[in-house]
């Protein structure tokens, strides 16, 4: 599967009050529509596959909301393309295209989302990673009591 187009249609993001007392945030991918996409300029052996997303991201209580809605082109084989329209008549698809498929989502959308919350002053959704300070010897050393075990404060 092979990444032939991407695009978001829709961002938004709105702030509904600034309480920041207990935050939950929680976030979801719907998958509006899988189709076939015919075009005359992909000369290939792969099929295209079009799927509409929907991502969003909630924080509750009714802190904020960011929605992100796009379309992906996908280059994949003819057997898994048939194989994918044939279960989407089900609102299924094929586990290892679902994943691909949502980890292609995961990426591009994280990286917007994170990008909107930080302007808007949010907490990100998800934990960005941070240096910390190596403990040294010496202070390991000092903080356990004489049996080797961290001393209790």
């Amino acid at each position: 599967m092979k990444l032939a187009g991407f695009n978001f249609s829709k961002i938004s993001i709105e702030k509904l009050t600034n309480k920041k007392e207990e935050i939950k945030i929680s976030t979801n991918i719907d998958i509006s529509d899988i189709k076939e996409v015919k075009t005359e300029f992909f000369n290939s052996k792969e099929e295209l596959l079009g799927v509409k997303f929907n991502y969003i991201v909630n924080y509750e209580p009714e802190l904020a909301k960011v929605e992100l809605a796009g379309d992906i082109v996908l280059a994949v084989d003819a057997e898994l393309s048939k194989n994918v329209l044939e279960q989407w008549k089900d609102k299924k698809m094929p586990n290892n295209f679902k994943i691909a498929l949502f980890n292609l989502i995961l990426k591009k959308s994280n990286i917007k989302a994170i990008q909107l919350e930080d302007e808007m002053n949010l907490p990100l959704h998800i934990p960005l990673p941070s240096l910390q300070a190596e403990q040294t010897k010496e202070a390991e050393e000092s903080s356990k009591d004489d049996s080797g075990e961290p001393k209790k404060e």
